[in-house]
């Protein structure tokens, strides 16, 4: 049985944990989010694999990647996806990496793309148990008001990807930092 291999990873914008199996990156999440454990398991489960830590081709282009992201030379990537999850969580995770660079779009938005308007608790639940954080864009959706919303690194974290990427908010104050 193939193990997925995890890395962990320091970054301008927090420590993620990196993972890949058979060639495919199958997480890219922030080490210390709340959902961590229930994540893992999900993935381990699903693939019917265990931990082991290393590296790998397809972390190192991964960090490649987001290194090139962090410095702003790089709006999309290029890698080889495993979504771990439902047929709804990969069918959210899928239109999440429809929503550009430098845009965002709300919960209402999102929801009305993948289910009925009155799922909007189900698509925000499959948004945050998204594993593949930056790579599956989950930081681009906002609430229907403007607001930042809850974030797997932090709504400061939010904030700075957002700020990176250019995004236009409908409320510029969403962006200070203080």
């Amino acid at each position: 049985m193939e193990p997925v291999v995890v890395h962990t990873w320091r970054t301008p914008f927090g420590e993620l944990l990196l993972g890949s199996y058979n060639n495919e990156l199958c997480l890219c999440d922030w080490r210390y989010r709340r959902m961590r454990t229930t994540i893992d398991a999900r993935i381990q489960r699903g693939l019917q694999a265990e931990y082991t830590e290393g590296a790998s081709l397809v972390i190192e282009e991964a960090k490649a990647q987001l290194n090139a992201y962090f410095a702003g030379e790089r709006t999309t990537f290029d890698l080889s996806l495993r979504m771990v999850g439902t047929d709804f969580q990969q069918r959210v995770w899928k239109a999440l990496l429809a929503v550009p660079y430098g845009t965002t779009m709300s919960y209402a938005e999102l929801t009305a793309k993948v289910a009925e308007p009155t799922a909007i608790r189900a698509v925000a639940s499959a948004n945050g148990a998204n594993a593949l954080s930056i790579m599956v864009p989950c930081h681009r959706i906002i609430g229907s008001n403007g607001e930042m919303t809850g974030y797997a690194g932090g709504v400061g974290v939010k904030r700075r990807l957002l700020g990176l990427e250019g995004a236009k908010p409908d409320r510029p104050d969403l962006f200070n930092l203080t």
